[in-house]
């Protein structure tokens, strides 16, 4: 991971080099309107104030919870405070809100989530749309209860928790599950099984796919990965905005493009 000094170096540069996030310059129709439609759209739907009254409150939540990280070299186990999973691992709300307006605008059927945490991104994109069908999916058993509890009190019904290793439960999902039209990957932070992750979806992926990839300058690793995703042969456009990666998949699509957009 890098130090928040080079984090902060690099989205520097980022910023810099990126366009500016208005649409100005970009010469893609599709691209165009996803900066103009879905990046820059600032209306306050409904359900934002439910759920980032759930997030302050897990920000603040004190409860001491077991649980077992399996985004690491080594599975590691402890106890640790809900308010500090929170502070560590949340999406943040410019993020999650641009999730939403994802599935709004886009109106994907069948979602997954790789890395549940404690439910704030996935009510987000569940709530955007509540005929979506979200699997989620959490290493920690104890964690994936708390995001349980969230999604309850939001009232989300439109949600399949599954619960353990993604290299064991990753499989089975996607053998008995249909297609799915939208694919947000955030739950572990290592090149190979991101790759891993990435190559699954792909070999069963419908044709207008979107896939998502949080945290892509994260670390080297993560950059290398995403530099290895944004290189591959059925990846015509990704666009980059700093806290993600996002592959679009369309049949239309015949000159690979790359774009860095400020967000």
């Amino acid at each position: 991971m890098y130090s928040r000094t080079e984090l902060a170096l690099k989205y520097l540069k980022y910023y810099w080099c990126a366009s500016n996030g208005r649409g100005h310059g970009i010469h893609s129709p599709f691209v165009y309107e996803f900066v103009t439609e879905v990046l820059n759209d600032k209306r306050p739907f409904y359900p934002y104030a439910a759920i980032e009254k759930i997030r302050i409150g897990m920000l603040r939540d004190q409860r001491r919870i077991g649980f077992e990280d399996y985004g690491k070299a080594t599975r590691v186990k402890g106890e640790v405070k809900i308010s500090d999973i929170a502070h560590r691992s949340l999406s943040g709300r410019k993020f999650g809100q641009l999730l939403f307006r994802m599935v709004n605008h886009y109106q994907p059927k069948h979602l997954i989530e790789l890395g549940t945490s404690l439910g704030i991104s996935g009510a987000y994109l569940a709530a955007a749309d509540p005929a979506t069908l979200l699997t989620t999916v959490e290493g920690s058993d104890s964690i994936a209860r708390i995001a349980a509890e969230n999604f309850s009190e939001l009232r989300l019904q439109n949600i399949r928790q599954v619960t353990g290793d993604f290299e064991e439960t990753l499989p089975p999902i996607i053998e008995s599950s249909a297609p799915f039209d939208m694919v947000f990957i955030d739950g572990n932070h290592r090149k190979d099984p991101v790759l891993n992750y990435f190559h699954q979806f792909l070999n069963k992926r419908p044709p207008d796919a979107i896939f998502i990839l949080h945290d892509i300058h994260w670390s080297r690793e993560m950059e290398k990965a995403w530099q290895i995703i944004r290189d591959h042969p059925d990846v015509m456009l990704s666009v980059d905005i700093f806290a993600a990666g996002i592959i679009f998949f369309r049949d239309t699509f015949r000159v690979r493009q790359h774009f860095n957009i400020r967000f």
